[in-house]
């Protein structure tokens, strides 16, 4: 796996790209697989390569509820740096993939010695923050078929391709409602010529129609990830 297939590392100078590979691992990322529970330890944090994964809150006997996504411009694990030692979401693979793993205590070690590193893993922190800010207000504020806009361009993002895995139960669990609510908006973009979906393979027809069905939380989680960039 090249270095430069995640796009965080990339952004690193050459010999702080070098050292924090010589303490990651290649890991696998399996269907459905979860990374993090709520709870449990944080052991490692990943730099993803291919795939993407879904931060999820669980909450009671109500349906989960997707909180933010993880794709190879990004990492898991940022909350590290936070000081907390267990997960406040629960990971799950929903694109399968590769990545690259490095140990709670190796990111730390590295980050300290690394100040570049550091600010980059506090930027991704702040990103996953506002994310979940976005998605609390957005259930509250934003009509279904807005914020399934968003979150299929969001899962376009992640992928890298305008083609992705995704079935109607990951979908019902971006938007925390239930199955048949996501079927008829995805049958409404499908009609529409925005979308083809067929056996849980789904093509991004017309990024630009999708784009215009969005709420508005989708420009504000790419503005801000520009600006962490430029910083």
């Amino acid at each position: 796996m090249p270095p430069t297939d995640n796009l965080l590392i990339r952004q690193l100078p050459r010999r702080v790209r070098q050292a924090l590979l010589s303490r990651c691992q290649p890991f696998v990322l399996a269907p459905s697989a979860e990374l993090g529970q709520p709870g449990q330890p944080l052991r490692h944090a990943y730099f993803l390569t291919e795939g993407f994964v879904a931060l999820l809150i669980d909450m009671d006997a109500y349906p989960s509820l997707q909180v933010g996504m993880v794709g190879r411009d990004d990492m898991l694990g940022a909350e590290l740096l936070l000081g907390l030692g267990k997960a406040p979401w629960r990971a799950v693979v929903q694109g399968p993939g590769l990545s690259w793993r490095i140990g709670a205590q190796a990111l730390r070690r590295e980050c300290a010695l690394h100040p570049s590193l550091l600010r980059l893993v506090q930027a991704r922190a702040l990103l996953h923050l506002q994310q979940q800010t976005l998605t609390a207000a957005c259930g509250r504020f934003h009509h279904l078929s807005e914020r399934l806009a968003r979150w299929l361009l969001v899962c376009q993002d992640a992928a890298h391709s305008s083609r992705f895995h995704i079935t109607q139960e990951c979908m019902a669990l971006m938007l925390g409602v239930r199955r048949v609510g996501v079927t008829v908006a995805a049958s409404e973009f499908q009609q529409g010529g925005l979308i083809r979906y067929h056996r849980g393979e789904l093509t991004v027809l017309d990024r630009v129609a999708l784009a215009a069905r969005a709420c508005s939380c989708y420009a504000a989680d790419r503005q801000l990830r520009q600006a962490l960039v430029a910083r």
